[in-house]
Order: C-alpha cells, then structure tokens, then sequence
C-alpha cells in the first residue's frame, strides 16, 4: 500500500521576529546568536524537526519549543508529528546505529 506523501509547507518568520519570540520565551542572547548563525549557515531554511532539535539544544523547554513553533504558524497536531520525529532521531542517535530488520512471513 502506497503512503500518500507529506504535506509540504513552509513557514517564514523574519530574524527580528524570531528573535523577539526566543527573547519572549526566556533563551539568552548567546544561544540566540548561536542558533541564528547555524540558520545562516542552512541558507536561512531549516527542516522544522532540525529546527526543533536546534531549540531542544539551547536549553529551551519542551513546552516553550511548542509555543515557538505555534507562534510561527504550526497547528498542534503537526507540532505533536514534529516532536514525535525528533524523538524518534534522537533515540537512534543515542543508539549510535540504524537496525533494519526483515522478517517473512511463508
């Protein structure tokens, strides 16, 4: 059964606005520097789950990751896709591999 592709979208947000957003949100002007340098560095276009894992390495709480991405225009319900994703790397990261296992069935 073929999976139907997902959605693609984009969300803008100018560097000043997000930079109020994270000031609002309690990141300090060294981790917002950081974290703006590292979008210049990705030509200003970041995948949104990479865009959260950056969030997540500043120090910026869970719930305060979730308010910046609704603050950029997300609904909850790709937010909670999002989050899931970025854990799911995470936890292959942790585990320093990728398992591929195939079973059939005779």
């Amino acid at each position: 059964m073929a999976q139907t592709p997902a959605k693609l979208e984009t969300f803008t947000i100018s560097r000043q606005e997000l930079r109020r957003v994270l000031i609002a949100f309690g990141l300090g002007e060294k981790n917002i520097e950081g974290l703006l340098s590292s979008l210049e560095k990705a030509h200003r276009h970041v995948n949104v789950v990479a865009f959260s894992a950056m969030l997540e390495k500043t120090g910026l709480q869970r719930e305060k990751i979730v308010n910046v991405l609704r603050r950029v225009g997300i609904d909850d319900i790709s937010i909670q896709d999002i989050l899931d994703t970025a854990d799911e790397q995470k936890i292959l990261a942790e585990s320093g591999r990728i398992y591929e296992v195939n079973i059939d069935f005779n």
